[in-house]
């Protein structure tokens, strides 16, 4: 159903893909917690309540602004490759592969990631900010219809590995949506977290059974790869855009995309081209496809090869991919299979302080692998790394993979503006891309910026595709005049999941906190 009008607060804002996530943050700052108190509450919740998108198994990358020090950073949650991931441990494939064992092959940063941001700026102790999450896991919440539809989307790769079936399809199938879904081992080990400290994730019990059943299974990661993670505080990619500053994560993610994509539209007069026209989804679908073709030569671990920012994300080199942009017609690129689960989230608080972030086990259900009596599963995000020697992106130990996932914040003189994100691999920058433009450009709210039809080209969920698909709420004459321009147009639905779960918040010139959540998601904006 479509959500016409942005939520408005005056002192808080939180958005999430899960309306009991979300509540969970509002609780967290109703008791006293900040931003960052509730950002961590609502990821952990998000790890739990969506546990098909996200879970402690998985990575994560935050934008974090905190009135007092008045300024943005970021924080890299990403894990890098085990000692034992080498190309000759993958011999005899073509490929890393794409479920199972063998892809787990980096480790988690979530956890790291939540004590990090907690321990710099958060109020409220690690344990109460996980207490949401713990309850939900130990007495179970009512499954959402989203994970009720992937669980039997695929049910078949979650029967294969016995301890992943025993939760996700108790008595042998997917559970309906609404029954209560209970997760008691990820309870235990959520309960171990709040009274230890990320210690016992990455160098306690938890690492120790973790690590000692991927050795049992023939997996590569060690409890010494645990052990020796760290997370990173990094500034800030920055650009702009109408006058207004963008924030995006530097590589490994691929947040450099989302001010390339700008930077080449600045070069057009967007308000009069008009929102929703053949020319308005040309310019931007081309304007990204040029950003991709860069992206996909140069993004992996920055600090294994040098990736030349300041020539990508300069206006000069913008102007140029926005002359080559020919009005009439599409341009060829191929596109590659790329995981999109994923959940993006923000908070703002009465002081001023905000959080935008973003979660992922890769694909949906990452690995497909619960790790022993954990409860917890094991991301894939490994199984992008190639087993070609000579790509950017070769696997290596030690290594950060190309990423995904991007939180993006827009800033004006300096403070919080635009909190914004996006589910969906390849999608998210293509989505925040058409937010801002609606925005921006456009003058609409939040909640009809998310809410307006969207579109995508090429891979989403793991499909190798050049389609440009498109809601069916898009008038079919537009659509037809991008298919006689060269787009590989497919029509989908009305308000279709392929299309990611964006959400986002705004702070306007009065000082008042506008929400919109996707009604595509489970989610909810909450704000007062």
């Amino acid at each position: 159903m479509e959500r016409n009008e942005s939520v408005i607060g005056t002192e808080a804002m939180i958005v999430s893909p899960h309306a009991l996530a979300s509540a969970a943050g509002a609780r967290i700052l109703e008791r006293g917690g900040n931003a960052f108190d509730a950002a961590v509450a609502v990821s952990a919740c998000l790890a739990v309540v969506y546990p098909h998108m996200t879970g402690l198994g998985g990575d994560s990358f935050w934008l974090t602004y905190e009135a007092g020090e008045n300024r943005v950073r970021g924080y890299n949650g990403s894990g890098r490759s085990g000692a034992a991931a080498t190309m000759a441990a993958f011999a005899d494939c073509s490929a890393i592969p794409t479920r199972g064992i063998r892809s787990a092959v980096t480790v988690p940063g979530m956890v790291d990631a939540w004590e990090a941001v907690n321990a710099a700026y958060g109020r409220l102790g690690f344990a109460e900010a996980l207490e949401p999450a713990i309850r939900y896991a130990e007495d179970g919440f009512p499954l959402s219809q989203d994970q009720c539809a992937n669980t039997r989307a695929h049910a078949g790769m979650l029967a294969a590995e016995p301890g992943t079936a025993a939760i996700f399809l108790p008595g042998g199938g997917a559970p309906a949506a609404g029954a209560r879904f209970v997760q008691r081992r990820l309870a235990r080990t959520l309960r171990e977290l709040a009274a230890e400290g990320h210690g016992a994730f990455y160098g306690g019990r938890i690492a120790a059974e973790i690590a000692g059943f991927l050795r049992s299974r023939g997996g590569l990661l060690t409890a010494e790869d645990f052990a020796g993670h760290r997370g990173d505080w990094v500034n800030p990619l920055t650009g702009t855009y109408r006058g207004v500053e963008i924030m995006q994560m530097p590589p490994n993610s691929q947040g450099f995309v989302g001010l390339m994509a700008l930077n080449i539209l600045e070069a057009f007069d967007l308000r009069s081209v008009g929102h929703g026209t053949r020319d308005y989804y040309h310019l931007l679908v081309e304007a990204l496809k040029l950003s991709f073709r860069d992206r996909n030569e140069v993004l992996t671990d920055p600090a294994f090869h040098d990736i030349p920012l300041e020539r990508l994300l300069s206006k000069e080199y913008a102007s140029a991919l926005a002359a080559s942009i020919r009005p009439e017609r599409a341009s060829e690129l191929e596109a590659e299979p790329m995981g999109s689960d994923t959940a993006f989230a923000a908070v703002v608080d009465k002081d001023g302080n905000a959080v935008s972030f973003i979660q992922s086990l890769y694909f949906e259900f990452g690995s497909g692998v619960v790790a022993g009596d954990t409860g917890i599963l094991l991301q894939n995000r490994g199984s992008f790394f190639s087993l070609d020697p000579a790509h950017v992106n070769c696997l290596q130990p030690g290594k950060r993979t190309f990423h995904t996932l991007m939180p993006a914040m827009a800033t004006r003189d300096g403070k919080p503006f635009l909190l914004y994100g996006t589910q969906g691999g390849e999608g998210q920058p293509q989505t925040q891309t058409a937010l801002v433009t609606r925005m921006l450009d456009y003058g609409m709210d939040p909640q009809r910026a998310v809410s307006e039809p969207r579109w995508v080209w090429g891979r989403t969920w793991g499909e190798p595709t050049r389609e440009l698909k498109l809601e069916s709420r898009i008038d079919p004459a537009v659509a037809a005049a991008l298919a006689e321009n060269g787009h590989s147009v497919r029509t989908v639905g009305a308000f279709d999941a392929v299309m990611g779960h964006a959400h986002a918040i705004k702070i306007d010139e009065d000082g008042f906190r506008q929400g919109g959540a996707d009604p595509r998601s489970d989610g909810a904006a909450i704000g007062w």
